[in-house]
């Protein structure tokens, strides 16, 4: 039962009923560069804009994210980031939708494949200022930085970081594993999309994918559309790492929820196929995704045939665990909640998102643009 916007009671049934309703937290996506053609990395975007973004992900189930600058010129991501917040600031809508920053660059790799598609050339180190400038420009928001630990002053800017409040992801990096323990030491607690921010060809005896596998201390984000990630890597991912290790990001970028085509991500121009795949026209590299945040959870579900609520976890309590927010569904929390229906063991048919109690707008049939293979996981 809701009351005046918030969760008054939560009951049990006593017995299942022949179709089944699930009750289950929206959720959060930590890498959002952009959404339903609105590009966060554009140097001018509006109040109506960041809304047609937000109400966009809300739709595809998803009431909370991380709104993700990418690697720019210093000044100008400083400046970014304080327009963000400034629009977000003058409307509840989007304050309760952006609960804070991600910054993914520029101290990342330049090398070839690292790099992914940031620009190499605009690629910097940590040095103590810039980290006081990037806690200044966020205020108090939560603030999540991805950046290469192998960089000059790395370790002594992740430990800087977290004693201002920032929590460090390690991310499109080669650094070795002595680096790594050097910076989950000084604080680092998350990878940014394993998988992805690497060269297609990697050492078989020693690579960034094997060193983090088998660091089991830091919460991992994966990229659950099937592509960024292969199935077999996404699974042995699943075997190998703690259950609390995985968390699921789409990294989407403007052209998630729109059709495909061509779109913007900054000074870039990027190409989208029917496949939902990003790409920077010409190369090899992915750049970002235009997977719908509950896409994510179908397609994670198939690949790893787990119960499709495991995968809901993933992509919704754990993230907000790990970055310290409210999780899961409880007596006086804000009544934001999705509303699903499932016959038998086949996966949700419908969505309903509510927002303070009420119903947001209509939601698509969540398998308008993915449908699961015949292996889809029951219950």
């Amino acid at each position: 039962m809701c009351r005046n916007g918030r969760i008054a009671s939560i009951e049990r049934l006593a017995e299942a009923t022949p179709t089944d309703y699930w009750i289950a937290p929206g959720l959060l996506d930590l890498q959002i560069n952009g959404y339903a053609g609105v590009d966060f990395q554009a140097d001018v975007v509006s109040l109506d804009g960041l809304l047609t973004a937000a109400r966009g992900l809300r739709r595809a189930g998803c009431h909370r994210f991380l709104a993700t600058l990418v690697t720019d010129a210093w000044e100008r991501m400083l400046d970014k980031l304080e327009r963000l917040r400034a629009l977000r600031n003058r409307s509840p809508e989007l304050t309760e939708a952006i609960v804070g920053w991600h910054i993914e660059g520029p101290f990342l790799s330049e090398q070839p494949g690292y790099c992914g598609a940031h620009d190499p050339g605009r690629m910097c180190d940590p040095l103590p200022e810039r980290i006081r400038q990037l806690r200044a420009a966020a205020g108090d928001d939560l603030l999540l930085l991805t950046l290469a630990p192998e960089r000059s002053g790395a370790i002594e800017a992740i430990a800087l970081a977290i004693s201002l409040g920032i929590r460090i992801s390690l991310g499109h990096t080669d650094a070795s594993a002595d680096r790594i323990s050097q910076a989950i030491e000084a604080g680092a607690s998350g990878f940014t999309h394993l998988g992805n921010g690497c060269p297609q060809t990697l050492d078989r005896h020693n690579n960034i994918l094997w060193r983090i596998l088998e660091t089991r201390s830091l919460t991992v984000s994966m990229i659950p559309d099937g592509r960024h990630v292969s199935p077999s890597l996404f699974r042995l991912a699943h075997r190998l790492l703690p259950s609390r290790a995985l968390v699921y990001i789409t990294d989407a970028m403007a052209a998630a929820g729109a059709p495909p085509g061509r779109y913007a991500l900054g000074e870039m121009q990027l190409e989208v196929g029917d496949d939902q795949v990003v790409r920077v026209p010409g190369q090899p590299y992915f750049a970002g995704s235009a997977l719908r945040p509950v896409d994510g959870v179908w397609r994670a579900a198939t690949m790893t045939r787990m119960p499709w609520p495991r995968a809901w976890w993933r992509f919704s309590q754990r993230p907000a665990q790990w970055l310290g927010l409210r999780s899961g569904l409880a007596v006086g929390q804000r009544a934001d909640f999705c509303l699903l229906k499932q016959t038998g063991n086949e996966m949700p048919t419908r969505i309903r998102v509510f927002c303070g109690g009420e119903e947001a707008e209509p939601s698509s049939n969540p398998h308008s643009r993915h449908r699961a293979r015949s292996d889809r996981p029951g219950r």
